[in-house]
């Protein structure tokens, strides 16, 4: 019978995952040297060669791509196994560490979290906030045991190392100057806002879902300004430098700014969570999993609550 050693098939799927040895070695704390060792050992086990070279560079070959298929499935059942016989010697007590996104910290995390406390003292959440492609990786090498991320930017539900769990659909808002000539016009709409400066970010996930919305709506917005940080998008535009959209779990706790609800564009994100295939039954796991769905049905609310100060329109926010 061929011999499987799951340390050195965990080692073959981060190649896969990353690409390159050099990575593959930063990724799991090894050297590149061991790293190559022991898939030479590996491919001697199973005796089929597991890799090819390609310029600089290494590719898996397609009895490396078979052998990592029913992996997966050995992965997934020692998952199973792990989070069954950690039901039974801990009973409700363990540890979850959660990698999320930053708005989903406020919004679900830290409700979820404080739920937990109550219902489930002997679980210890430890929180990381990632980007969604290091969470994911984090994910895989064990670093953290459930990701949050939004869904255009997870892998997909076909992926064989995770099981995803859809937790909200989070609508998005545009934030605008509270003097602005539209902060009060009925059935506002993304068009209405093509002539704007906008502001969003540079690169990455956000930058394009503003641009895809807008788009949608049939204009490509005119960036003023770029910042990553929702605190200071808002900030700018409560000082009349533009226009943004804003995702609910941010607008429903804004101030200094008016948010107006799109209610015919009503563009979208969805928020998902993933752990590993096979440790979903895990009892702190499960606990936290159903802590998180609770704080997602419960926030943020179908529309943003805002003071606003009162200005008359096309006035603008005096300081002092």
């Amino acid at each position: 019978m061929t011999e499987w050693d799951i340390k050195k098939l965990r080692i073959l799927r981060t190649l896969a995952e990353q690409g390159t040895v050099t990575a593959t070695a930063e990724a799991l704390h090894m050297t590149p040297s061991a790293v190559s060792q022991q898939l030479t050992n590996l491919a001697r086990q199973l005796g089929v060669a597991l890799l090819e070279a390609q310029g600089r560079r290494v590719r898996l070959t397609d009895a490396a791509h078979l052998v990592l298929r029913h992996a997966e499935a050995v992965f997934a059942e020692l998952e199973r196994a792990d989070a069954e016989l950690a039901g039974y010697l801990a009973g409700d007590a363990g540890e979850v560490r959660i990698g999320a996104f930053s708005t989903a910290v406020p919004a679900l995390v830290v409700p979820a979290v404080a739920a937990l406390r109550r219902s489930h003292p002997g679980v210890e959440v430890r929180v990381r906030e990632t980007e969604a492609a290091e969470s994911y990786e984090l994910l895989s090498a064990g670093g953290v045991d459930l990701a949050l991320s939004l869904a255009a930017h997870a892998p997909t539900a076909r992926d064989p190392r995770f099981t995803r769990v859809t937790l909200m659909e989070d609508p998005l808002d545009v934030a605008l100057p509270p003097g602005h000539p539209l902060a009060s016009a009925p059935d506002l709409r993304l068009a209405d806002l093509s002539g704007d400066p906008w502001i969003y970010g540079g690169s990455g996930p956000w930058s394009e879902i503003a641009v895809g919305a807008c788009e949608a709506a049939g204009f490509v917005p005119e960036q003023a300004h770029s910042a990553s940080g929702w605190t200071a998008i808002l900030a700018m535009v409560e000082a009349g430098m533009g226009v943004a959209l804003v995702p609910r779990m941010v607008s429903s706790r804004a101030s200094g700014v008016a948010v107006r609800v799109l209610t015919h564009d009503r563009p979208t994100r969805h928020v998902i969570a993933a752990v590993r295939r096979g440790a979903e039954s895990a009892p702190a796991l499960s606990h936290a999993l159903t802590a998180l769905r609770a704080a997602a049905a419960g926030a943020p609310p179908q529309t943003p609550r805002l003071k606003l100060p009162q200005l008359p329109l096309g006035g603008a926010p005096r300081r002092g």
